[in-house]
């Protein structure tokens, strides 16, 4: 039973080890993508299988959207967009803002799109042209652009790797550790086999001598 329930935990252990390592590739080949197109057109937003990841710079979404969320867009047909969508645009400014259509409108035979900040009071001054979407807004991570936004920063980056430093080391210690400890009990449980196997040698050496008398 003991070594049953070993096996399963080492099992158990080795699986989350896959999924660790899984998972890491994956959001180390997710950012390596995301600069290899950053760096490739700067004048784009870099996407992941048509998702752009982006950063909230202002309140003007909340309580939907908070300010230093990150949120996903996905690349779709802007002639699909309706009234209600939450969409990520390019403003007059060329910056990428996030707002909710409110409204759709036709000028000179071309569809616009009227935007609203869901904490502001009143809508945008200038009509969203198809051209200037991003994508429509899909979901969001809490405060994960604050963390993303610090990494920016060298001393950010400094900290993190640090940090992950030392949780490495301490994760590589408590393996060795363990697989010393697993190895001394092995050890002793050899040493011990040994020891009995001595021992019943020398119950029959003396039993052969007995008979022989």
């Amino acid at each position: 039973m003991k070594r049953d329930k070993k096996s399963k935990r080492g099992i158990i252990g080795r699986i989350f080890k896959i999924i660790f390592i899984t998972i890491a590739i994956i959001i180390l080949f997710v950012a390596a993508l995301i600069m290899y197109k950053a760096n490739s057109d700067p004048d784009k937003v870099p996407d992941v299988f048509g998702y752009k990841p982006m950063i909230v710079l202002s309140g003007s979404m909340e309580t939907s959207i908070h300010t230093g969320d990150l949120v996903f867009v996905k690349m779709v047909d802007t002639t699909t967009l309706k009234k209600g969508d939450v969409i990520a645009f390019r403003n007059e400014s060329d910056t990428v803002t996030t707002h909710r259509i409110v409204d759709v409108v036709f000028e000179d035979g071309k569809q616009y799109f009227k935007t609203k900040g869901d904490a502001n009071n009143a809508e945008d001054v200038n009509l969203v042209a198809m051209e200037d979407i991003e994508g429509i807004y899909v979901a969001r991570i809490p405060k994960a652009g604050n963390f993303l936004m610090f990494m920016q920063k060298p001393i950010g980056l400094f900290i993190v790797l640090l940090v992950i430093l030392v949780i490495g080391l301490l994760w590589l210690y408590i393996i060795s550790r363990k697989d010393d400890k697993k190895y001394r009990k092995e050890e002793e449980k050899d040493r011990l086999e040994f020891e009995e196997f001595k021992r019943q040698r020398e119950i029959e050496r003396q039993k052969e001598n007995n008979d022989d008398k």
